[in-house]
């Protein structure tokens, strides 16, 4: 029988901590561990023409169906496998061009390596995750990653916890590798989440994000030092100038500042026009989040001015808006 123990309040608090710094120094450990058998799984991933078979029984089983899902949702054809349902037909669903990643904290679940080797015959590579790298999976593995812990978090050392923390974050690894690897895009990302907060927030027109009132816009006749306040208070960290026909004719950003003040003493009462960045790039009104944070990430910008059909400023974004956290939130 169940019997409740009366621990002060403070005690649970300390309990709590040290599980969190078990898990802690369990991803240190597995940090410390990564070697040349995660390249080698990350360039076979990237490799693969195939679907990227994910298998796993038990709490190994549900972070492979996490796994598989953040595969697919980044541009990695993914879906997880139970072992036993492959032992019975299931493997029917198997391809040559696909690749295999197995996990089993011991690595000697036996439901998973009796099926393995029929894995293997049917022409795909196995990547293991395990803590057991002389294990029988390991031996009927291509490729294994060390996921071994010191201990896990359960005062029992027994339930999956810090071990499947590990391998959580192993498996993360690896898709932020392959993301990078496709270079699969903000754009390509909107593709596969059409719905919820982050559809909402890729598919949106950067319209809403413009706060036109509270943007550092000054005329480029302005003197420098006027022009370099209004950029103190409109915390975007640049301003942005135009003619007196309120068309885009240029932008100072800090960067730009601070490059100016390396090259020699400035004049603070002469116009902006002197020293502003002439002929920005800039965005048309209307475009997409996903256009807009593809387009700064490859110009390694933060600030755009946005125009409309005829060159007129209609208001300034920040990558930090296009990601929900600047000026406009996003529900979550």
């Amino acid at each position: 029988m169940n019997k409740c123990i009366c621990t002060p309040a403070g005690d649970w608090l300390a309990k709590g901590r040290q599980a969190i710094q078990i898990e802690i120094e369990g991803l240190e450990t597995v940090k410390a561990n990564l070697d040349e058998s995660f390249v080698s799984a990350v360039e076979l991933l990237a490799a693969c023409k195939g679907r990227v078979i994910i298998t796993g029984l038990g709490k190994s089983g549900l972070v492979g169906r996490k796994l598989a899902a953040t595969l697919s949702s980044t541009g990695t054809a993914s879906f997880y496998l139970h072992p036993v349902e492959g032992a019975h037909g299931d493997l029917g669903m198997i391809r040559e061009e696909d690749v295999v990643v197995s996990i089993s904290n011991s690595g000697e679940t036996d439901e998973l390596n009796a099926v393995l080797p029929s894995m293997r015959s049917l022409g795909v590579s196995v990547i293991s995750l395990t803590g057991g790298t002389t294990s029988t999976m390991a031996r009927l593995s291509d490729i294994v990653i060390n996921t071994g812990v010191p201990k896990e978090a359960c005062p029992l050392d027994l339930a999956p916890t810090s071990s499947t923390t590990a391998t959580i974050a192993i498996g993360d690894a690896l898709a932020a590798c392959l993301i990078e690897a496709k270079a699969f895009t903000a754009a390509d990302f909107k593709r596969y989440h059409p719905g919820g907060a982050l559809g909402q927030r890729l598919t949106m027109s950067i319209d809403a994000l413009i706060l036109r009132e509270s943007d550092p816009v000054v005329r480029q006749e302005t003197p420098l030092a006027e022009a370099l306040l209004v950029m103190d208070k409109g915390h975007l960290g640049s301003v942005v100038f135009t003619d007196d026909k309120c068309c885009l004719t240029g932008i100072l950003t800090d960067g730009d500042l601070r490059r100016l003040i390396c090259q020699g003493a400035l004049d603070m009462k002469q116009p902006s026009s002197n020293i502003m960045v002439k002929d920005p790039y800039r965005a048309k009104k209307g475009s997409s989040v996903a256009e807009l944070l593809d387009f700064m990430e490859e110009k390694a910008i933060t600030v755009l001015p946005v125009v409309d059909e005829n060159g007129t400023l209609c208001g300034i974004v920040h990558m930090h808006d296009l990601l929900g956290k600047g000026r406009v939130k996003f529900s979550r």
